[in-house]
């Protein structure tokens, strides 16, 4: 078994969900990983990742309408509002997805369902840099 690691940087636009499986199925490529499984570490506290539907946008923008209506913003009970009213919000939607991921590799692609696809999920509202951690384990 080997060990592969690498780090990609996205660049969101502010709130929303990015698409990053083209982004790390090219890594794995890259590597020649045909079995295998890949783990994805998100190392931030106002982002997140999710599996989600990938074909539909409508899909997407459902997920994303839910989260704004469960957690909205400018709420009065808010404490944490140092860098904005999106502050609060946006630690608290992250504690509801998830920072990391497993994902079995087939063929050197991730092995999701056929409308499944991986998402970086901005919860702020500015843009920003993130960084994803993608490390596999390459079964001989």
């Amino acid at each position: 078994m080997d060990w592969f690691k690498e780090t990609l940087t996205f660049s969101t636009q502010g709130k929303g969900m990015y698409p990053v499986n083209d982004s790390v199925e090219t890594v794995i490529r890259q590597w020649g990983i045909q079995e295998g499984v890949c783990f994805l570490f998100l190392p931030h506290a106002s982002a997140s990742l999710v599996i989600s539907e990938s074909y539909d946008p409508s899909a997407r923008m459902d997920v994303e309408e839910f989260y704004e209506r469960l957690v909205p913003e400018k709420q009065n009970w808010y404490q944490h509002t140092l860098e904005g009213p999106d502050d609060s919000p946006s630690h608290i939607r992250s504690t509801l997805t998830q920072n990391s991921i497993s994902i079995p590799i087939g063929n050197e692609r991730l092995s999701l369902g056929t409308w499944q696809g991986v998402f970086l999920f901005e919860h702020r509202m500015r843009p920003h840099q993130r960084r994803l951690l993608v490390r596999c384990l390459k079964i001989s």
